[in-house]
């Protein structure tokens, strides 16, 4: 069933248990995840101290990044990950009992920290969302909406009348950047992997919907944007990314968010864009969203007027079950999700 601002919603036998749990990166991965790279177990809390906070899970958050940001970790180690909490015992003013909030607390249903002492990722204090509900703050009023918010506005300036490409453009990310520039008055074309997706990313709004699994790419970008491409969202990398830089026009910006076509494979081989770079004088910058953590609430709350304006839509996937987080990240990867993959937990 899908929930819109749309969620797609699974439910999964489950049974619920008091003690604390979570998922461990247990084998490393190699190619595609599969459940045997997690293992699920049972963790001992301690007391709380002056100045900690004890919180729930409700939302948990699957993305892309954690399949090669994981590489960087032993086997055994916690599964990162950001979720939406509920702070059910306290010893800080700041964080009391009842409140609803973000941290980076990884794949686990309970957890104790002090926030101020946090030397990194603290966790804050959700803002208003009206009626909206509260996991929107692992998507479109979070890290993925500020992804899309500050790496297009502030890394690619899209003017009026130009032409933005985006690909992984049916993902959390696509979605929300191919909104913010018909916002800005562009012609957009999305990028994605199924025909059911294109005809989603239509009713978005965008211009035009290419699904990369069936269509000649270049023939089909050539009809898309007839006057080339002056702005490239990329969340894929390899072969899609090649055919786009191939058709941008003098003095295009590209912005590499993800390279997805790649993290459960071998890294393609594509011809080298230096020549594009340089005849073109194209400016092409990696980022990640970090960066504009000193700024975080002013996209949340740019992103919070543009939906409550109707000029932003969302799309959630929620998988129901803390049981069910290693298949919701799985499927994610494959590309089963449309907008945000979120996992409910209670």
């Amino acid at each position: 069933m899908m929930r819109s601002g749309l969620v797609s919603t699974r439910r999964y036998c489950s049974s619920s248990a008091i003690a604390a749990k979570k998922w461990i990166y247990a084998k490393v991965f190699k190619g595609e995840p599969t459940q045997h790279n997690f293992q699920l177990e049972v963790d001992k809390l301690p007391a709380l101290k002056d100045g900690d906070i004890l919180a729930q899970a409700e939302y948990i958050s699957v993305d892309p990044y954690m399949r090669p940001y994981m590489m960087a970790y032993p086997a055994g180690s916690l599964m990162i990950g950001g979720q939406v909490g509920k702070v059910i015992d306290s010893k800080n003013a700041s964080f009391p009992v009842g409140s609803s909030i973000f941290g980076q607390f990884g794949w686990r249903t309970h957890t104790v920290c002090n926030p101020e002492t946090m030397k990194k990722d603290q966790p804050y204090l959700l803002p208003s969302f009206g009626n909206l509900p509260t996991s929107l703050a692992l998507g479109v009023l979070g890290m993925p909406g500020n992804t899309a918010y500050f790496g297009l506005l502030e890394l690619c300036s899209p003017k009026k009348g130009e032409t933005v490409v985006v690909s992984g453009a049916a993902g959390a990310v696509g979605n929300h950047v191919g909104q913010i520039a018909k916002n800005l008055g562009c012609r957009v074309v999305g990028i994605a992997g199924s025909d059911a997706k294109c005809q989603w990313l239509k009713d978005l709004g965008f211009d035009e919907a290419i699904n990369y699994k069936t269509a000649n790419i270049f023939a089909e970008l050539k009809k898309a944007a007839p006057k080339g491409v002056d702005v490239y969202f990329d969340n894929v990398g390899g072969q899609i990314s090649e055919t786009v830089i191939k058709q941008m026009n003098l003095y295009g910006r590209i912005a590499v968010c993800g390279t997805i076509s790649n993290y459960n494979t071998a890294i393609e081989k594509v011809s080298d864009p230096l020549r594009q770079m340089v005849f073109k004088q194209l400016k092409m910058e990696g980022f990640v969203v970090w960066r504009w953590n000193d700024r975080w609430m002013e996209g949340i709350e740019a992103n919070l007027k543009w939906i409550n304006e109707g000029k932003l839509k969302w799309h959630e996937t929620v998988t129901e079950g803390f049981e069910n987080l290693p298949m919701a990240f799985i499927d994610m990867l494959k590309g089963g999700n449309t907008g945000k993959a979120v996992v409910k937990i209670i």
